[in-house]
């Protein structure tokens, strides 16, 4: 029925109020905030707690996201622009509550707003807890993205799942890792928008079945499958500025009924609703124990249930302008963020054919042109591979598919290459190992028009080593983009003093243009400017121990260097070549009590995967080594070791801006780029770090004399490996090194335990596969350099200006225009408000 005039008058009526009701200024936010409080929480003036406000203030701030929500997608639809979609099994988002505040541009007004009515908005900002959708760089990535793909205006879609317990909060325990539930959705999830009324169907297990269509045609069916419902979660991303609003949809899983009724009124109430529970596992935690065949079969039904709904769900969206399939890949770009979601390539292709009835090449045409995928590792090890026969199992269609790709694909190199007989075992999807693999890397390569490392010497190590032969293949493919940071979260929320600092010399163009930061090279060699950015500095160092003191009971002094090392556990990253020369530094003092010391404060934060029981010892040494130093009174105040309990997000916002010294000391080769490096360098601390990952591009903007490089390169890696590398001609050559390892293979920090360490300590001598003895000598030479400098402060903060002033290249904003317009060809679409939302909007 078409609206009257009184219908449409009405509608304006209404339409008036809500811009009223959603206004961004102070008496609007107290207003939307009282009425959140009494009519969705159900609490008044005398029973609503801080957690009560906190969550009003999240739901007012979400009103105003949603109007600019919705003004997005209707946009975007009405133009039919091509949208991007980022598939990723982690989006680790941390907080929303300051970041849709700055974005939206009115933190202050809801500042004083809470002022008024007697609340603190940085005590509200602490009872938000973490969205634990990730484990560590992936996810963060991922987040870093969606900010930059709004802030761009380029329409976007983040996918992933709605974990109910995110990876695990770490506890430390007598000084080893005890891994808890991350129940961050215990007290809800304001920011969210549940859609109960779409669903998507998942299916797994069946069989299929080929049969001839009424045009003579070969075609599927999947048939005696277990279905699980897809039900999406809709999280509104705003971009800083702008008016654009893109989605992170998140997929959580819902039985197809709630229980089986028969088995209810026969009295099995348990195996009633068995099925149930067993759907919803899908979505329970990010990445289940995958030892054993249950957990693997989990893992891979998470994969395919994220991906199978998304798909669905950008066919559904894209036949809402077009009824037949030829602009597809004009109007889709879809964005494979490592293999996880590389099933996604077979599924496209099922729900093509089987589905909407495309011949193979039509689709598979399509199919390719709208996939590209990202790699994040240069270890051969670390590629995914799925069992052949777990996959028939789970997903016997999918199995059938990826053969008749490998078989067409095989086909094609076997006509272009036809002298390299070895070529076809080399880069066939299928291992021919004992069980049987499909390499889910080549699967996305062979499916995908763009493949793309993330770091210069990432790219080139991909293109030299691991997928040399598909560079021969498909030359075209291959690509670099860099990884980048947003500067909104990682420096203008972060550290707001700083920011205000830069600002108020070079203006604030640099929140959205990070090359702009090079206005601050001059400074460096104001005295005045060092001055204050060296305030700064201190402000944050002070906040960052009162923390550590309230948190472990640690005292440690601002005034001595802050040397930090965050990110996951893991051998590669050595953490362990870290700890040796913690435990090196503190045999010089206790040799030479009254020696030239610099004061120096040594963090070391991250989880270990709960089944790397080697990354879980290496934090046992850590806390047991912090144990025996923290209280040696000799020592004092000159060598203090934390370990950063539980480290996220938050954890980090407070930890970057606080650091003098960045410890990004992989082992050459292994680090495809990192993201904490240039998250430490834009917050002004300079970089200890091997030539490896985006290590190597930092050092090419902030200079080599702005950094502490040390160690070999990947050509001497190389060349040591083929030499035949031994860690124990290391250890004899070396008496410092002999003898803090010594110390730790003698029990010295764990005399109860004194062969707790036997197993680290024999690794390290027979076998060192990531260098840490080799690169020892270099590293304490490099950090005793560091150690001098830190005593001429105004050296030093010359030093870390030019880490800030020359870091823009790494802005995700960068990373995502490259994206956007070398391997997507996606283009902004500008959201304009209406007249009476614009009397509102503050930017």
């Amino acid at each position: 029925m078409r609206p009257t005039g009184a219908m449409l008058e009405r509608r304006e009526k209404i339409w008036k109020r809500v811009a009223q009701y959603r206004g961004m200024d102070k008496d609007a936010l107290v207003e939307s905030i009282a009425n959140h409080l009494e009519f969705s929480l159900c609490k008044n003036r005398y029973t609503a707690t801080d957690f009560d406000v906190y969550e009003s203030l999240a739901l007012s701030i979400r009103d105003r996201l949603i109007e600019f929500w919705n003004d997005t997608k209707e946009k975007c639809h009405n133009e039919d622009a091509k949208c991007v979609y980022y598939l990723s099994l982690e989006f680790l988002m941390g907080r929303s509550l300051r970041n849709n505040l700055i974005n939206l541009g009115i933190y202050d007004v809801c500042r004083e707003a809470l002022s008024d009515i007697g609340y603190d908005l940085e005590t509200l900002e602490e009872m938000e807890h973490d969205a634990g959708l990730g484990n560590g760089g992936l996810g963060r990535l991922a987040a870093c993205f969606l900010d930059s793909l709004a802030t761009l205006r380029l329409p976007a879609y983040g996918y992933g799942i709605r974990y109910e317990f995110g990876i695990f909060e770490q506890k430390i325990e007598e000084g080893q890792q005890v891994e808890g539930p991350d129940n961050w959705l215990l007290q809800g999830h304001p920011w969210e928008v549940p859609r109960f009324d779409q669903h998507y169907p998942v299916k797994f297990y069946g069989e299929t079945r080929e049969y001839r269509d009424g045009k003579g045609r070969r075609r599927h069916a999947w048939e005696g499958s277990e279905t699980v419902l897809a039900m999406p979660y809709d999280v509104p991303t705003p971009g800083y500025g702008v008016h654009n609003v893109n989605t992170l949809r998140l997929w959580s899983a819902k039985a197809c009924s709630a229980f089986d009724f028969h088995l209810f009124n026969r009295g099995d109430y348990v195996k009633a609703v068995e099925e149930k529970e067993k759907s919803e596992t899908i979505s329970k935690v990010l990445y289940p124990n995958d030892n054993d065949f249950a957990g693997k079969e989990l893992r891979l039904k998470q994969q395919f249930f994220f991906v199978s709904a998304s798909l669905q769900d950008i066919i559904h969206r894209y036949k809402r302008n077009h009824d037949n399939f030829e602009a597809f890949a004009d109007k889709v770009a879809i964005q494979l963020n490592d293999t996880h979601p590389a099933i996604a390539i077979p599924e496209l292709m099922r729900l093509l054919i089987d589905g909407e009835g495309l011949d193979w090449n039509q689709a598979w045409a399509l199919c390719v042109r709208t996939f590209a995928y990202t790699n994040h590792t240069v270890m051969p090890e670390a590629l995914e591979k799925w069992s052949v026969e777990l996959l028939e199992y789970l997903l016997p269609r999918h199995m059938k598919l990826i053969y008749e790709i490998n078989a067409r694909f095989l086909e094609d190199a076997r006509r272009r290459f036809p002298d390299d007989h070895d070529l076809i075992g080399r880069v066939s999807l299928i291992e021919e190992s004992w069980p049987k693999n499909v390499r889910m890397a080549h699967l996305a390569i062979v499916g995908s028009h763009a493949v793309n490392g993330v770091a210069e010497l990432h790219s080139d190590l991909i293109r030299a080593t691991i997928f040399k032969d598909f560079v021969r293949i498909f030359p075209d493919k291959f690509h670099n983009v860099t990884n980048g940071i947003t500067p909104r979260r990682w420096l203008r929320n972060s550290n707001p003093d700083l920011a205000a600092l830069i600002s108020s010399r070079v203006g604030d163009g640099w929140v959205t243009d990070l090359t702009q930061l090079e206005k601050l090279a001059p400074l460096a060699d104001q005295g005045e400017f060092r001055r204050q950015f060296l305030e700064v500095k201190a402000a944050n160092k002070r906040k960052l121990a009162a923390w550590v003191r309230e948190q472990s009971g640690v005292s440690i002094d601002p005034e001595a260097i802050f040397d930090v090392q965050v990110k996951r556990i893991h051998e590669y990253k050595r953490q362990l070549l870290n700890v040796l020369h913690v435990i090196a530094l503190y045999n010089r003092i206790k040799d030479n009590p009254d020696g030239e010391h610099t004061p120096r404060v040594v963090m070391i934060g991250g989880k270990a995967a709960p089944g790397y029981f080697v990354a879980k010892k290496i934090i046992r040494l850590i806390n047991d080594a912090a144990r025996v130093i923290n209280d040696d009174p000799v020592v004092g105040d000159k060598l203090k070791l934390v370990f950063l309990e539980n480290f996220g997000v938050s954890l980090g916002e407070r930890v970057y801006p606080a650091a003098d010294l960045s410890e990004q000391i992989s082992t050459v080769g292994m680090e495809a780029s990192g993201t904490g490096n240039m998250k430490f360098a834009l917050n002004g601390a300079l970089t200890i770090g091997t030539l490896d990952g985006a290590n190597i591009e930092i050092q090419e903007e902030v200079g080599a004399e702005n950094m502490f490089i040390f160690g070999m390169d990947i050509n001497r890696v190389r060349e040591l490996r083929a030499a035949g590398y031994d860690p124990r001609a290391c250890y004899s050559a070396n008496a410092e090194l002999r003898r803090v390892v010594d110390m730790i293979g003698s029990g010295y920090f764990n005399p109860k335990r004194p062969d707790l360490y036997a197993d680290l300590v024999s690794h390290l001598l027979e076998n060192d596969h990531y260098l840490v003895m080799a690169d020892f000598p270099a590293y304490m030479e490099a950090q005793a350099k560091a150690a001098r400098l830190y005593r001429d402060r105004g050296q030093w903060a010359r030093m870390a200006v030019m880490n800030v002033a020359r870091v823009g290249k790494f802005s995700s904003d960068r990373a995502i225009g490259e994206y956007a317009e070398r391997i997507w060809g996606a283009k902004p679409v500008e959201v304009q408000i209406t007249s009476k939302k614009a009397r509102h909007f503050r930017s």
